[in-house]
């Protein structure tokens, strides 16, 4: 079966990871998610937590799925804060296609423990502190509001 930029479903390591027969130290599953250990972690305990179900980017995704997600990577959250892993606080990333940095193309969501010094941050390009008028900001939420309307 094809799927998102010619790969196949045998192709997906997140969905071996989800059949099993591709290795993963797993934190949490259950009937719609899984939640494993990220092998490039930004800090130890950083989880991904992905729909066992393949969908290669956000659009693919049902929305009770991506609510499923996001309430695990809330729980795993605090579970974070609970193990003896160094966790002050979470970030929640989710990167939707390649201009967003997406690597694996398998919705997963980042949930990344964070603690004072640990010297990650994201990088925010060189307009970020343009601040543009109300005209065009409520122009840009009716092009974003009239592209909902036809969802």
């Amino acid at each position: 079966m094809a799927d998102f930029e010619g790969h196949t479903l045998d192709d997906c390591i997140f969905c071996r990871i989800v059949k099993r027969t591709e290795p993963a130290s797993i934190a949490y599953s259950d009937e719609r998610v899984m939640a494993f250990m990220d092998i490039q972690p930004v800090n130890q305990g950083h989880v991904l937590v992905i729909p066992k179900a393949h969908a290669a980017q956000l659009s693919e995704l049902d929305q009770e799925t991506g609510g499923h997600m996001f309430k695990a990577a809330m729980r795993l959250a605090e579970a974070l804060r609970l193990s003896g892993v160094k966790c002050e606080g979470t970030n929640l990333l989710l990167a939707d296609g390649e201009a967003a940095s997406q690597d694996v193309f398998h919705v997963h969501l980042h949930v990344i423990p964070r603690f004072r010094g640990d010297r990650f941050g994201l990088k925010f390009g060189p307009n970020y502190g343009f601040k543009p008028n109300r005209e065009e900001l409520d122009e840009t939420a009716g092009e974003i509001q009239k592209a909902m309307e036809s969802l």
